[in-house]
This record gives C-alpha cells, sequence and structure tokens, in this order.
C-alpha cells in the first residue's frame, strides 16, 4: 500500500489533469478551478483512509473527533470506504449528518440559556435549503455537482491507487470496488 506522501503526491500530480478535462467539459475556468481545489482537497483531507488513523484523519486536527464514528462503524480498505462507487457518497452523507447534529446541538445548547422554541427537524431542512440557495445564487447552479465531482475524483485516485499497488504486490485485486 501506498505511502500517505506517495497519496499525497498522486493528488498534487492529478489535480492539474482533472482541471484540465473539467475545462474540456464545461469550458469554464470557474469550474474548472472548483474542481481542482475540490480535487486536493478529496485527495488530502476527505479521502478513504478516515476509517483509520492516517494522514487524511490527521490533518482534521481538533475537528477529527468528528470522524471517530465513522472509524468505529467501516471497516478499513471496505468498498464502504475505499469503493468508487460509494466511497465519496458515504462521507458526504456521513459529514453533512454530523454537521446537521452539531448544529442541534449547538441549537439546543442556545435555547436552553435563551429560553427560545426548540428546533425540529423542519428548522433544519429549511436551514439546508438556505445554504443550497445561497451556494448556487453567489457560487453558481452547478457548484455543489462540481464540489462532488472533484472530492470523488480525489478519493477515487487513491482508492485505484492501493488498487494498484495491492495488485502489483499480490498479483490479486481486492474486492472493495
Amino acid at each position: 500500500m501506498p505511502s500517505g506522501l506517495t497519496h499525497d503526491a498522486i493528488t498534487f500530480l492529478l489535480a492539474a489533469p482533472a482541471a484540465a478535462v473539467a475545462f474540456a467539459v464545461t469550458n469554464s475556468a470557474w469550474a474548472s478551478g472548483v474542481v481542482a481545489v475540490a480535487f486536493v482537497f478529496g485527495g488530502l483531507m476527505f479521502g478513504p483512509d478516515l476509517d483509520t488513523v492516517s494522514k487524511q484523519y490527521s490533518r482534521w486536527s481538533i475537528f477529527r473527533v468528528l470522524w471517530l464514528p465513522y472509524r468505529k462503524f467501516f471497516k478499513h480498505r471496505s468498498r464502504y470506504t475505499h469503493g468508487l462507487a460509494l466511497g465519496a457518497l458515504i462521507r458526504t452523507v456521513y459529514l453533512m449528518g454530523v454537521i446537521t447534529l452539531v448544529a442541534l446541538v449547538i441549537a439546543l445548547a442556545w435555547t436552553g440559556i435563551s429560553g427560545g422554541a426548540i428546533p425540529d427537524v423542519g428548522d433544519f431542512r429549511h436551514a439546508w435549503q438556505i445554504v443550497s440557495y445561497s451556494v448556487k445564487e453567489y457560487l453558481g447552479e452547478n457548484f455543489l455537482i462540481l464540489c462532488f465531482a472533484g472530492m470523488w475524483f480525489g478519493g477515487a485516485s487513491h482508492s485505484i491507487t492501493d488498487l494498484v499497488v495491492t495488485y502489483m504486490k499480490t498479483g490479486r485485486v481486492e474486492k472493495f470496488l
């Protein structure tokens, strides 16, 4: 399995080709830049190795505690963390869920202090709708799709590198695709 340094180098090397492909598809420098930045984020901070103590996990610094349940729930190099089809999607949904739970705890603490009304599920749905609307309004209609695509390809480059090195060392492909 490649080292964290090797994965980082591959991420940086592939960011420019990812941006070039995005530009070829969208003919937009903005979209190309978004994909490139998301690709680097996906490779360095949001990749498959968040299921173990790794460079990606350590880079979250004080926020790495958010990934503890993820690490406990998923087996390392499973199709749910390293899989091309599910890996980035599960991490995205997980992080959105964690952010929502943290917001809920903060809102409940605030209502306890201020004596306000306790928020319900509709309040959080409305808050996510406002975030979505604001992102589309100020960053573009396809910003979230471009971000997800970049993060997906950044994580996929990690998984594919693991797959290739495993094949080179053992002559077989593991079943995490």
